[in-house]
């Protein structure tokens, strides 16, 4: 009667039912959950990362990983918002975690500074205000995490480091937080050190003594977001030090943790996680990390890099998001798997609900945790992802193995009247590739305090007592479509919602809508380059500046664009195409490149970095007026147009023999462009 009780009785086809007579006996284990002795750590929840070159498709992605996502048209933008952010409805984050914009590349493109200089402040700029006004419009609960990849120039005063001048770097930190509160009412909770690079332990406190100088006490500090060490050994032998962390933030940790890190005493966060192709295997990574990263590892929050895959897909890390909406220009978007395995989690606990004191090992191999809010509601997530289904990109995984088995739960303590279960369940599938994600099974009925369950390979199970989860949806988006094959961008807008023109996707530099008041007429709004000095860099940024746009695939095609040298004597400005590198590698963009410069001369080079001359001359060019450049570019041969006069042709181009279209400056100088025009 008890195994009777404790099986779901499975209507539909979701799982193996009891083994048949005469089958060789399930690995059987029993698992007891009790809280007679007091509570696991408090769970501080799931969250995923705009930016840090990442959400690149809302205009790029957050940072940078978002780019695309701001160019969609309504109603598709807000579906993909609800998707991610609304509660009860698809991934339900907990948290969200934006880079604080350092005008440089962090991985799939460079997000803006509010300031760029000394005496500028403009709390305006990028698209990840507007991403945290919109989470929080759907859930007024989410945490907020700002965290810089990398900082402007004028910060290091000429050298590449943010720590020589604490106090300074300290000020444009807080600086942001003020601004998030100022102009958009937005409270940020967390804020980190410096993404994946050194901390320095007088900075930090400074930035503590800072925060309450500014009434922002209640702001904490997360570091430091690299390894366990050497932040954990450390803070270990500095007790101020260890005063001012509220949480020691590592990324990649592989589900483990170190022994410095535990005897801190402090939260331990796996503050940036998963990275992985979101297919069914970046499901399976996601699933078991989500678990055992607290199992294994003792961290009460997972944060995905990254939120949404919405920057151009051939850039590094390509759809590595929870679900991916890089097409603006057809509306169409994915709600991929992973959404549906954070909502196993994220929809059935909230941060401030605590875990259960249990070794939440499988015998059969897997995982489960359970959790509660304390006021007798109960949550067990069980995954059993096998080794080769949820292989992460990083770190590498040992192996093991998992089989199907019986696992019987105990409930014990304030458990012990729980009846009633309500079950849900994904099943990836790997062999028809027909997976069940997110299925609301019959309730199960405990008996006495006892259920059993047989579980499969590569499956997860959600038991709770609440009953608000929602499997929600909207009817299909539109099909995929490729960029136009012809686009035109005259940036004539008056007021516009976000600082960078749609699709294009900055690389190295910022390129901004700006409003030449002294022109007479023709060129009034434009787009202007406005990174004057090399930022403080988290990756190797090229000596020039980037912009590409348009479809990666891409072989013959013509760009025209008006273009206006602000530097006199060595500025110089390109219009480029089949361009084949971007992110963290755009230092070694290869295409072809037509340059113009204030000294009067052209060049037509094979690479960004201007080492690969295929062509130069004279072509009468000057700073401070206004030129058209047409690059055409046919098969293995390419010529170019100034002012509607041929200038050069018949250059051979071999390779690349695909790429974007693009627009740059020679150095970090301001330059214009305007009616931007592909074929």
């Amino acid at each position: 009667a008890a195994l009777l009780w404790g099986t779901i009785l499975l209507a539909c086809s979701c799982g193996p039912g009891p083994p048949s007579v005469g089958a060789a006996p399930l690995l059987a284990a029993t698992y007891v959950l009790d809280d007679a002795n007091g509570l696991g750590r408090e769970f501080d929840g799931i969250g995923a990362v705009s930016g840090g070159g990442g959400s690149g498709s809302a205009g790029a992605a957050v940072p940078a990983t978002s780019r695309l996502l701001v160019n969609y048209q309504e109603p598709y933008r807000s579906q993909i918002l609800d998707y991610l952010f609304k509660p009860n409805f698809g991934a339900s984050l907990h948290i969200l975690k934006v880079e604080i914009g350092g005008d440089a590349q962090s991985t799939d493109g460079t997000e803006p500074s509010h300031m760029h200089y000394e005496n500028d402040e403009n709390y305006f700029r990028g698209y990840e205000w507007w991403l945290m006004k919109e989470a929080k419009k759907r859930n007024p609960k989410i945490k907020l995490i700002g965290l810089p990849w990398a900082f402007p120039g004028w910060i290091g005063k000429g050298e590449n480091w943010p720590y020589d001048y604490p106090d300074i770097t300290a000020y444009y930190i807080i600086s942001w937080i003020l601004g998030a509160k100022q102009y958009h009412d937005l409270d940020i909770d967390y804020i980190g050190i410096w993404n994946e690079r050194a901390f320095s332990s007088k900075y930090i406190k400074l930035l503590r003594y800072t925060l309450d100088k500014h009434g922002l006490e209640q702001v904490r500090i997360i570091a430091s977001d690299r390894l366990w060490e050497p932040i954990s050994f450390v803070m270990m032998i500095d007790s101020e030090l260890h005063g001012v962390v509220d949480v020691i933030g590592a990324h990649y940790p592989g589900t483990k943790t170190v022994q410095n890190a535990i005897l801190t005493g402090k939260k331990l966060w796996s503050s940036e996680d998963y990275s992985t192709f979101n297919n069914d295997v970046g499901a399976g990574c996601w699933a078991r990390i989500l678990n055992q990263n607290y199992v294994n590892g003792n961290m009460t929050s997972t944060i995905a890099w990254n939120l949404v895959a919405s920057y151009y897909e051939e850039l590094p890390f390509g759809r590595c998001g929870l679900m991916t909406a890089q097409e603006p220009w057809s509306g169409h978007y994915k709600v991929e798997s992973p959404i549906w395995i954070t909502a196993h989690t994220t929809q059935f606990t909230q941060p401030g609900w605590s875990y259960l004191q249990v070794d939440g090992h499988l015998e059969g191999g897997g995982s489960f945790v359970a959790l509660t809010d304390g006021l007798g509601n109960l949550t067990i997530i069980i995954e059993t992802m096998s080794h080769n289904h949820s292989k992460c990109i990083r770190p590498p995984l040992p192996n093991f193995n998992v089989i199907p088995q019986r696992a019987t739960f105990y409930l014990r303590g304030s458990f012990y009247m729980v009846e009633t279960l309500q079950v849900w369940h994904s099943r990836l599938d790997f062999e028809s590739g027909s997976s069940s994600l997110f299925q609301q099974l019959h309730p199960l009925q405990v008996w006495r305090g006892r259920f059993s369950l047989d579980l499969n390979v590569d499956e997860v199970y959600t038991l709770t007592t609440l009953k608000t989860g929602r499997k929600c949806g909207y009817p299909e988006p539109p099909p995929p479509q490729p960029f136009p094959s012809v686009y035109n961008d005259d940036f004539n807008i008056r007021n516009p919602p976000f600082s960078e023109a749609p699709n294009f996707a900055d690389q190295t530099g910022v390129f901004e809508y700006f409003v030449n008041a002294s022109d007479p007429g023709d060129h009034v709004f434009t787009l202007r380059q406005v990174v004057v000095q090399r930022p403080i860099t988290w990756v190797s940024d090229a000596d020039q500046t980037i912009s590409v746009i348009g479809n990666f695939k891409w072989v013959n095609m013509t760009v025209t664009c008006d273009i206006y040298i602000e530097k006199p004597r060595d500025g110089g400005v390109f219009i480029a195409g089949r361009v084949d590198n971007g992110g963290i590698y755009v230092r070694h963009s290869k295409g072809v490149f037509f340059w113009v410069f204030a000294d009067g001369t052209y060049r037509v080079t094979g690479d960004l970095a201007g080492k690969e001359i295929l062509m130069k001359g004279l072509a009468g060019v000057r700073d401070n007026a206004w030129h058209t450049l047409t690059l055409n570019i046919q098969g293995t041969s390419a010529s170019g147009l100034l002012n509607g006069y041929p200038l050069w042709e018949n250059v051979t181009v071999s390779s690349p023999g695909n790429g974007w279209a693009a627009l740059g400056t020679r150095s970090f100088e301001f330059a214009q462009f305007d009616n931007f025009h592909i074929e």
